[in-house]
């Protein structure tokens, strides 16, 4: 009888002690950054249109947010040809807030006669800048490890 005390015992500090182990190796709660999920535009959804998702992402200085939105163009600006190539101009929004749209020409097309004053549709991700915002992954991810993303102009799909 004695035997069967010392192995319940035994048995009960050995499961106390992996269960107190177990929990020193679980990481630690990293904060992490607030994150605004983006409704598609236009998809019927009943969210926040992307204009005011996008003011509250650069009010909170959020970025990594995947959205649809359209704008107006009111810049061109030269190709960024330092590495991976992109195509570079500034999208001003409904609200007023300015966007820069980065998109990877090596990996999509370019939009040819892109003007001040075409409106540009995207799907992508927005990073957070002084200036407005980012947009980049506007083209197709060759390695499939982000969802994909494009532009529209004269109804026209580039990714």
């Amino acid at each position: 009888m004695k035997k069967i005390w010392i192995w319940l015992v035994l048995a009960a500090a050995v499961f106390i002690g992996y269960q107190q182990w177990q929990q020193h190796q679980t990481p630690p709660a990293q904060p992490s950054r607030p994150s605004v999920q983006a409704p598609a535009v236009g998809s019927g959804n009943a969210g926040e249109p992307a204009e005011k998702i996008l003011q509250t992402a650069f009010e909170r200085q959020q970025s990594d947010i995947q959205i649809q939105g359209s704008g107006i163009v009111s810049k061109t600006l030269p190709d960024d040809n330092k590495g991976s190539r992109h195509q570079r101009f500034i999208l001003k929004l409904s609200s007023g807030q300015t966007l820069l749209v980065a998109h990877n020409i090596d990996l999509a097309p370019k939009i040819e006669r892109l003007k001040k004053g075409d409106k540009v549709e995207f799907y992508g991700e927005y990073e957070w800048s002084e200036r407005g915002g980012v947009i980049h992954w506007t083209h197709h991810d060759p390695k499939g490890r982000h969802p994909d993303g494009w532009l529209k102009h004269n109804g026209v799909m580039y990714q």
